[in-house]
């Protein structure tokens, strides 16, 4: 049988794209060695320099181990943002394809073919093959974006905003339900914008309300939603779900007005500390966020109100990114850069705050009980099982680490209610109660 091996780059949404290829592909076995494999897959990132460096390499030493007469494909982002310039300047691959054309992996690794479509990947009635769970499932609500972000250089390869239908992603909904699946959450460039191209206003409102009719969920979650498109009436459809936890990702890359409007994010400081606090009125809330240092035109009194900011105000979690100056966005032609040096200065003081944060997220646990979804034995210990907190989203937010349980035969996929015993480090402890 032919084997095959596959490296699924960057965010979930290549993850789910990475899935549809699986499925097409199903007469080779998988193996997790290059070596042995007839066909190598890397679905690639484009976003930012460090993850456009990580593809590149990861062709490159996947092209060292490979073995004689085997197939190398280098599909996704990455490829579809430089596709002429990558087919001249990467013999070591054998075939080319961009955003567009996962559902047909299968026919061009029969014709050792490239593809690069005029658009952007939807799924339809398309099969997947989850990888890495047997309870939860990434789903994508849209491909492309509206917004005109000066760093981000995703609009100039994946176009304007396409959202998939309702109706298409409830029937998937429920095709991964009958096969097992409890837990969702729902990704896009802009989730909050959902079916906005469609002239739908609160789409993602009317998502919440369609999932909610589907029988057999246990909780869903829905992550990147953006500031100028988030309303009240969003937050208050999660808030007051029976299925959607209180999860909020709401990347707001900076605090400062003038920051704001150099990034061309669509609304200003007080309008997003608005919504920040609503969300943090919510009961049992969590708030994700990201932040963007060293943009062109930061200056230190800038840094100093989003430090300011990020001391005062609680989120659970916050991800940080060092500017990348990429070809083709405003930023790129903006004025007054910030040396990487500065940059780098800035990152170790916003990483303290991060620390801090997460682990002031974390201790409110100890000493409760939580809901708590259980993956498997632990990376940490074979002694010792990983459970995650129902609210979390899977890999970013945390682990439990079990080690204690008052019941026997626990399954993998199981919604159990764990206590809370310690911290330690950036996890918590916890025993099975029921």
């Amino acid at each position: 049988m032919k084997k095959l091996h596959v490296v699924s780059l960057g965010c979930t949404k290549n993850l789910v794209d990475t899935e549809v290829m699986l499925a097409r592909l199903k007469e080779y076995q998988m193996t997790q060695e290059p070596s042995e494999a007839d066909l190598i897959i890397v679905n690639t990132c484009g976003f930012i320099g460090p993850a456009k460096e990580e593809s590149l390499q990861t062709i490159f030493s996947l092209h060292q181990q490979r073995k004689k007469d085997s197939t190398l494909v280098m599909a996704g982002c990455l490829s579809e943002r430089y596709k002429e310039e990558l087919q001249k300047e990467l013999p070591e691959v054998d075939i080319f394809t961009g955003v567009g054309d996962y559902a047909r992996i299968d026919e061009l690794v029969a014709k050792k073919q490239n593809a690069f479509s005029n658009q952007v990947y939807l799924i339809g009635t398309e099969e997947r093959v989850v990888s890495g769970s047997n309870y939860h499932a990434y789903v994508k609500l849209s491909e492309g974006c509206n917004q005109k972000c000066s760093f981000c250089a995703i609009p100039s390869f994946k176009g304007r905003l396409q959202s998939r239908p309702i109706q298409a992603v409830v029937e998937e909904i429920q095709r991964l339900r009958d096969q097992g699946f409890v837990d969702f959450t729902f990704v896009s460039q802009d989730s909050s914008s959902y079916l906005r191209d469609q002239g739908i206003k609160d789409g993602l409102v009317r998502l919440i309300e369609a999932v909610e009719k589907i029988d057999g969920i246990q909780s869903a979650r829905i992550l990147y939603l953006y500031p100028s498109t988030t309303s009240h009436a969003m937050i208050e459809a999660i808030a007051n779900s029976p299925v959607f936890v209180n999860y909020f990702e709401i990347p707001i890359q900076h605090i400062s007005a003038k920051m704001l409007k150099l990034m061309r994010r669509g609304i200003g400081a007080e309008v997003t500390k608005e919504l920040l606090y609503h969300m943090q009125e919510i009961p049992n809330s969590f708030l994700r966020t990201s932040i963007i240092v060293g943009h062109p035109g930061e200056r230190e009194e800038d840094f100093e109100e989003l430090v300011e900011f990020l001391q005062d105000f609680d989120f659970d979690r916050i991800n940080l990114f060092s500017y990348s100056d990429e070809e083709g966005t405003a930023a790129f032609l903006m004025e007054e850069k910030v040396s990487q040096d500065i940059i780098d200065q800035r990152l170790d003081i916003l990483d303290k705050i991060v620390e801090q944060k997460t682990i002031q997220s974390l201790e409110k646990d100890v000493g409760t009980e939580v809901e708590a979804y259980l993956d498997g034995v632990s990376e940490e210990s074979e002694l010792l099982l990983s459970a995650r907190k129902k609210i979390w989203a899977p890999e970013v937010d945390g682990e439990i680490l079990i080690n204690q349980s008052k019941i026997k035969n626990l399954k993998p996929g199981r919604l159990y209610k764990v206590a809370i015993n310690e911290r330690v480090g950036e996890k918590l402890v916890g025993a099975v109660r029921s």
